[in-house]
């Protein structure tokens, strides 16, 4: 009879104990799991360390090859993703770097915190120059091949900038998947001789991305940002005034959480695109995005069609 009890006893203990042990696991695992969620995407970034295809690798050392041709090399820095990972591969590759970013009317301030941020993680001096684009009446009258007119204005103030410091190259960030038939400024970068180093190496944006996420680069999905004067219908005259109601309207949203969206200024109306996972969400929260936009547009359309 106590042999019995005893079996009970134990059996009822092991119980006991599993179910704690197992109770235990769930609260653990549920504890870990947000943190598990927010380490995913560097985890899963860190695999390409394991079997970086040959395409990549060869890339990279074309890339290196061309560091090893051009020791000294200033770059026209915008604070975006192809940018952000030239600078540091050249850093990376001992080149002596000088880095420049154009200050104008088309850039939303952030862009420029950005870069600022950037370069203090490279531990390099963010040479601003201020463009005054709108003084040009041919760039502010927005025809169709102002992204040419720009360029051309934009390059030649940083060219000189360069060349007054000492750097007779001067690069920028385009990448090998860059459609360079529907980039009038690529023609302007040509004309003035710049060079292209991720295009000559064979980088894509996608191997760009993966590898600025092996780096640990903040901008490995930083979304890509066409400037403030697309916002407008091509012949449509830009002023200071309405440039700043659109980033100051994309701020807005942006505080919303919206990541990769455009507001375009639609015959005097805010007509808001979004990416397809972003959509829904806009859609939902219409209401608030309405309350916020009304202080700059009096009709906010949000287009059912993605980006």
């Amino acid at each position: 009879m106590h042999l019995i009890s005893a079996i009970v006893a134990t059996a009822f203990l092991l119980f006991l104990g599993t179910a704690y042990f197992l109770t235990e696991i769930r609260r653990i695992s549920a504890s870990l799991w947000p943190a598990a969620i927010r380490c995913a995407p560097f985890l899963l970034a860190a695999l390409p360390r394991i079997s970086m295809d040959s395409q990549t690798s060869h890339a990279l050392q074309n890339l290196d090859a061309f560091f090893a041709e051009h020791p000294r090399l200033a770059i026209g820095f915008s604070g975006g993703c192809d940018s952000s990972f030239l600078v540091d591969a050249a850093v990376r590759a001992g080149v002596n770097v000088s880095v420049y970013l154009a200050q104008s009317a088309f850039q939303p301030a952030f862009e420029c915190e950005d870069a600022r941020e950037l370069c203090n993680r490279f531990n390099l001096v963010l040479h601003i120059i201020p463009v005054d684009v709108l003084s040009d009446p041919q760039i502010a009258d927005n025809p169709p091949n102002r992204c040419y007119l720009c360029k051309k204005v934009i390059f030649s103030q940083i060219i000189a900038h360069a060349r007054s410091d000492g750097f007779d190259t001067v690069c920028d960030g385009t990448n090998a998947s860059d459609e360079i038939e529907s980039r009038p400024g690529w023609r302007a970068l040509q004309e003035l001789g710049v060079l292209s180093p991720l295009r000559i190496s064979g980088l894509t944006k996608m191997q760009i991305r993966k590898i600025s996420a092996m780096r640990g680069l903040p901008t490995a999905y930083k979304p890509a940002y066409a400037c403030l004067a697309t916002r407008f219908a091509t012949g449509t005259h830009l002023t200071e005034p309405d440039l700043r109601r659109i980033e100051s309207a994309e701020t807005s949203l942006r505080n919303l959480g919206f990541t990769d969206f455009r507001i375009r200024c639609f015959h005097g109306a805010a007509r808001l695109q979004f990416i397809e996972p972003e959509l829904q969400r806009a859609v939902s929260l219409r209401n608030d995005i309405r309350s916020l936009l009304t202080e700059y547009f009096d009709t906010i359309l949000i287009d059912t069609q993605t980006r």
